[in-house]
């Protein structure tokens, strides 16, 4: 049986409570749409908050993995320039000790051998512009992997002692023709450093790409759980607009009924 109060309008209350409920849900799907996040605060889904910052944090390694992995290709061809010089040095070094290891009295071996020397230091100084003049440990931390996530390797060092040609001369045949051989050693020397360089530079590309399809994963995946649904946000905020104003409606006709009671005391 139905009951009539003034002091008591229970169908307002209920009105007063949907439209709560319905203003908070407008005010989820505004902010989800002002800000482009479903997860704006740790009510809104903790455990999926946790599982999208661990994504987040595995972005911001892998992004500093690979601006460590090109500063590291920096270095590497600074390095590879100052090898493919010393090369070519080489090259005129045996240029002069084949000239010199000829017999003909036409050789002017003390012309050639200043050269030669000249070279020799030339190296030497290009080997200290470059850090080569004792063999280096080479590393880049290039992924979200801590125990696997270093590329790595030991750079030979070449300046004229290691390639093993500071001591040469050639002010005779004899000293030419032993020179002759050195160099040929020492070329394949520098050729190991080079090697080294060359196949850490491609181990570096590699490592770059596939940390840079890491962070489209991580970010892809990290974008499902903390952005918002654009389409389904916009039908929301429709919905509970309409919500909000049946509501208010609603709440209007429930405090008329109290005022209709009063007309039985007339």
């Amino acid at each position: 049986m139905a009951s009539f109060s003034v002091v008591s309008n229970i169908s307002a209350a209920n009105a007063q409570a949907n439209l709560q409920n319905t203003s908070l849900g407008l005010q989820k799907a505004l902010t989800r749409l002002s800000s482009g996040f479903r997860i704006n605060n740790s009510g809104d889904d903790a455990a999926g908050l946790a599982v999208a910052n661990s994504y987040r944090s595995t972005q911001a390694v892998l992004n500093q993995g690979i601006r460590n992995a090109n500063d590291g290709l920096s270095t590497l061809q600074i390095k590879d320039g100052a090898l493919n010089n010393i090369s070519t040095l080489l090259d005129r070094m045996s240029t002069l000790a084949t000239q010199s290891a000829s017999a003909s009295s036409t050789v002017d071996r003390t012309a050639l051998n200043a050269e030669f020397a000249d070279v020799i230091g030339e190296i030497t100084r290009e080997a200290n512009v470059a850090g080569l003049t004792s063999a280096q440990g080479f590393s880049v931390f290039v992924s979200n992997d801590g125990s696997n996530g270093k590329v790595g390797g030991t750079i030979g060092a070449a300046d004229a002692t290691a390639l093993g040609v500071n001591t040469l001369s050639i002010t005779s045949a004899a000293n030419a023709a032993t020179a002759v051989g050195t160099i040929a050693t020492a070329v394949s020397t520098l050729g190991a450093a080079q090697s080294t360089i060359g196949t850490l530079q491609n181990r570096l590309g590699f490592a770059i790409s596939l940390a840079s399809n890491q962070v489209v994963s991580n970010k892809t995946a990290e974008s499902r759980i903390r952005d918002a649904n654009v389409a389904e946000e916009s039908a929301n905020m429709t919905r509970y607009n309409i919500l909000t104003q049946s509501g208010i409606a609603a709440l209007s006709q429930a405090n008329q009924s109290s005022q209709s009671v009063l007309s039985l005391l007339r």
